[in-house]
């Protein structure tokens, strides 16, 4: 299945302690993003109010102009208060090494991670790099230099 417009091939690597995990998948027709899951060899506790690095067993060879984002888990957050630490994890199409994910606990009590768990997703995007171009100042907007809450709420 070669490129398309709408789809790209990316080369992954199970390193060994991913053997028997399946790789990301899209979960339904419309899902932007594939779960990733815990490579872990034993079940790690993550206290309330800490984070862990969960290993996921896999590296990836991103094509230049992509990059690939790690982000939470919405069921996860909502009903665990687990959390992506830093959100969203950006994974530079030059980074060779395994991909692990910042899970952070924010509820009061202690979360177990267990092997093979969906712990993240991953979403592919496509990236523009940026020219600078310096200036005295800037053309006028309607919005101006408002800031924070500037446009209510």
């Amino acid at each position: 299945m070669g490129d398309t417009p709408d789809k790209i091939t990316v080369e992954v690597v199970r390193l060994s302690h991913s053997g028997d995990l399946p790789l990301p998948s899209y979960q339904t027709q419309g899902s932007a993003g594939m779960d990733l899951r815990a490579a872990v060899g034993e079940p790690l506790t993550i206290p309330p109010g800490d984070w862990k690095l969960v290993p996921t067993g896999l590296s990836v060879a991103i094509p230049i102009g992509f990059e690939a984002q790690v982000r939470p888990r919405s069921g996860l957050a909502l009903h665990n208060g687990l959390i992506v630490l830093n959100t969203p994890g950006t994974i530079d199409s030059d980074y060779r090494g395994e991909i692990g994910v910042i899970l952070a606990n924010l509820s009061r009590v202690a979360f177990t991670i267990e092997r093979g768990m969906r712990i993240a997703q991953l979403v592919f995007s496509r990236i523009t790099k940026v020219i600078w171009q310096e200036a005295k100042s800037l053309p006028p907007s309607v919005r101006g230099d408002g800031g924070f809450g500037h446009t209510g709420s």
